[in-house]
């Protein structure tokens, strides 16, 4: 097999890999990179990174482990440029955010599907709260202008909303599993 034969072949390869494991690797960066369009840099980066190393891969071993522990580094490394240290996540909850969208398979649909049913059950002022945020992609001050409160309470109630649409995702998937 000539050499331009071999590279198209790896080629095929890794981008047939990088299909089925996408769905699981956006679903892990996107749980721990809160901006959508950062969150899609960074998976952008890890299928790059991943491509560029596959040769190092090891085909006995489960491609979306290789490729979460890659995308958990390009997570950290996104935090870093950033500076965010208070949103940076521990080394041990994105370990087992990896682990969990590791074991789980064509979860995204299911997930989405779970995530707009959620959204659609909330308090329009939640929605409108999340709209602003990541819609409009105001910061927590600028909404706070808009609804006339302050840039702490609107965190807090972000929080909240936040772990409500959690709660509830986690519970729809619970019920779809059983």
């Amino acid at each position: 097999m000539d050499q331009e034969s071999k590279e198209t072949k790896t080629r095929q390869e890794f981008t047939q890999r990088w299909l089925s494991v996408e769905p699981s690797v956006s679903a892990y960066v996107f749980a721990a990179v809160s901006d959508f369009h950062d969150a899609e840099d960074v998976v952008q980066q890890t299928a790059q990174d991943a491509a560029r190393r596959f040769e190092d891969y090891d085909p006995s071993r489960p491609f979306v482990g290789w490729v979460l522990w890659i995308a958990k580094s390009r997570v950290i490394d996104f935090y870093r440029r950033k500076e965010r240290e208070h949103l940076v996540f521990s080394d041990e909850l994105l370990e087992g955010l990896g682990r969990a969208i590791a074991g789980r398979t064509g979860g995204r649909s299911n997930r989405r599907e779970a995530l707009e049913h959620c959204l659609e059950a909330l308090p329009e002022r939640s929605r409108r709260l999340l709209d602003l945020r990541y819609v409009e992609e105001l910061s927590s001050s600028q909404i706070a202008e808009v609804l006339d409160s302050t840039a702490g309470s609107v965190r807090v109630f972000l929080t909240r909303v936040r772990s409500a649409l959690a709660e509830c995702i986690q519970k729809r998937l619970a019920t779809e599993d059983a």
